[in-house]
């Protein structure tokens, strides 16, 4: 009698099992259409996150390609403006020389005016002089002393300029050749 229990004992965790397979098999199957379903909302997510990536990517490279170009360009025509006001003052030169019986007068007269287009051309191109008075103080940033002379006047200032020293805008171009006052 007891192998006749051991098969209905048997049986029935077999029966149990069985069922909790069907149990898995149709909440597999009814999870299935949902866990396809998120797995398919997140490829989709993937692609529009891809996509975004790429051409976040694509606009970053035009960028920097438009960033080499504009840095090329501005290399290649730095001295444009300078270029565009130093033209009439080539002009002028060149009409100066092409006169036949040119007087001292009017060569006096057409080196002011040039002169006057020059300076106006250094103007509009921040290009400024240098050109320290007798007595103020020696700045070696903006001159440069070649001699030491005996002088009346504080050491260490400018006695006189021998030639004149240019900056564009706040850089240095040409110092200022000077003489100085040597120590007494």
């Amino acid at each position: 009698m007891h192998d006749q229990e051991n098969p209905e004992v048997i049986s029935q965790p077999e029966s149990d099992a069985a069922s909790a397979d069907q149990a898995n098999q149709a909440s597999a199957a009814g999870a299935a259409p949902g866990l396809e379903e998120q797995l398919s909302a997140t490829e989709a997510k993937l692609a529009e996150m891809h996509d975004a990536f790429m051409r976040a990517k694509a606009d970053a490279e035009n960028m920097r390609r438009r960033a080499q170009e504009d840095v090329s360009k501005a290399h290649k025509f730095a001295i444009e403006s300078f270029a565009e006001a130093m033209v009439p003052v080539r002009d002028s030169l060149e009409m100066a020389l092409k006169v036949e019986a040119p007087t001292v007068e009017s060569i006096k007269e057409g080196v002011e005016m040039t002169l006057k287009q020059l300076t106006a051309a250094f103007e509009k191109n921040r290009l400024v002089e240098i050109m320290p008075a007798p007595g103020d103080k020696l700045d070696p940033n903006k001159h440069q002393a070649v001699a030491v002379v005996p002088a009346d006047q504080e050491a260490n200032t400018v006695v006189a300029v021998l030639q004149k020293g240019y900056m564009i805008a706040d850089r240095l171009l040409r110092p200022a050749i000077v003489t100085a006052a040597q120590p007494k």
